[in-house]
Formats: C-alpha cells, sequence, structure tokens
C-alpha cells in the first residue's frame, strides 16, 4: 500500500460522515490485542464480520463528506462509489480538487497546479471498500475493535505493509452504517472524513469515473514490500 504521505491530502481522504471537525494531533497507534498477535474477541469477530458483510452489501452510493487533514483544514465535497473499482471525490469551491478512481488507477487532479497525478488503485486504502469482494480477513490485519456508545471502530492495517500506517473506520450500529473513518501515514499524520449523508443509489453515469486527461502524468510504479 502506498504511503498516506505520499499521496496528496485529498487521496487520504480515500480510504473509508456530520459536522466540521477540530484540528487533529498526530498521535501513535496504541497496541492492542490483535498488535500483540492475541485474537479478538469472539464478540469483536462478529463485529467485523458484521462490517464486512456491509461494506460487501453494497454497489452504488452517494453521499457528502468533511474531511479535516493533518494541518486541520477543513474541505467538504460530494462523493460517488461503484463497485467494484469506481469513486469520485469532488470538492466544493474553492479546492476544485478532484479525486476518481477508474477501475484500475486512482486520479488526483488539482487545476490550480495544473497536475493530474495517477496511483495504481491497489496500491490506495480505497481499494479495500471497492474490492469485488471486501473481506477483512484477507490481507488485512484488524487490529483494533473499540466499542462505542451507539456503534463501533475497527483500526485496520495492511498486512502486509504494517509500516505504512492505519485506518480506523467507524460504524453507526443501528442501522448499520459507515459513518467516518481516519487514516494515520507512517508519518504518524492523520486525516479524518466525516460522511454527513451516505445513501444507496443507482444508474450513476459511467462519466462520473472518468479522469481529466489533461495535465496528465503516468501511474506511479508500485511501492516495494516492506
Amino acid at each position: 500500500m502506498i504511503s498516506l504521505s505520499k499521496l496528496r491530502a485529498p487521496c487520504a481522504a480515500l480510504i473509508l460522515a456530520a459536522g466540521t471537525l477540530p484540528p487533529l494531533t498526530a498521535r501513535p497507534a496504541d497496541p492492542s490485542p490483535a498488535a500483540r498477535g492475541q485474537a479478538l474477541s469472539p464478540e469483536d469477530q462478529a463485529l467485523v464480520a458484521q462490517a464486512a458483510a456491509y461494506l460487501d452489501g453494497f454497489n452504488e452510493l452517494k453521499g457528502r463528506f468533511v474531511q479535516t487533514d493533518p494541518r486541520g483544514a477543513v474541505s467538504s465535497g460530494t462523493l460517488y462509489l461503484k463497485r467494484p473499482g469506481y469513486a469520485r471525490f469532488a470538492y466544493d469551491p474553492p479546492s476544485s480538487l478532484l479525486v476518481v478512481a477508474d477501475g484500475r488507477n486512482v486520479s488526483i487532479t488539482d487545476p490550480r497546479l495544473k497536475t493530474n497525478d495517477r496511483y495504481p488503485l491497489s496500491f490506495t486504502p480505497l481499494s479495500l471498500v471497492l474490492s469485488k469482494h471486501v473481506r477483512l480477513d484477507r490481507g488485512v490485519l484488524i487490529t483494533r475493535v473499540t466499542h462505542l456508545e451507539d456503534g463501533f471502530a475497527l483500526t485496520a492495517q495492511d498486512a502486509n505493509h504494517r509500516a505504512a500506517g492505519q485506518v480506523i473506520l467507524t460504524f453507526h450500529a443501528h442501522p448499520l452504517r459507515l459513518t467516518a473513518w481516519d487514516m494515520t501515514d507512517a508519518e504518524g499524520q492523520m486525516t479524518r472524513i466525516r460522511l454527513t449523508s451516505l445513501s444507496p443509489t443507482s444508474g450513476l453515469a459511467p462519466s462520473l469515473f472518468l479522469a481529466p486527461s489533461f495535465y496528465d502524468r503516468a501511474p506511479t510504479a508500485a511501492p516495494p514490500a516492506n
């Protein structure tokens, strides 16, 4: 998985939701039973299975998001998700950033900087929720299950690249829905996304998932394995 610090702040928003958030400070991951090699409890395993079934159950989603980057800057926008492999994060003005997953690559377009950078989808956190079949027991290490008053949160790492960072997926329990994700990169910098709305939809236009071709750059090569 590409270290989040090597992607622009909007790309950190990609990996997996109401109100404006306070500035965030970097903090290291806390040790947990799973991180120390101990198995999750049966109750926690059941929550992981529920989350995987939820993520695996949607085909097309549309919603709004609010992002807080490591510097505390807040931005918002509209997101579209279509499994397998497609996503669009359109940031509201004055940002004008656009992040598009076209089934193979993730493109980050910044008209102000006149750049369009591309990364293989499989090496970005977005692949976790856009895969054909979402599995949280293969290639993904769940290091912590946190029980919340109205839901739960899963802390996950790439099982093969644990030094690359982690993502915390937060779910509301009743009804089950994804409400937020926090992403921490290898340098301890955190980006937080909260979903102000997220609902099933259908018939999303294929053109939503076509990245602009201007200022194009070749996809970044896959990083070496740790």
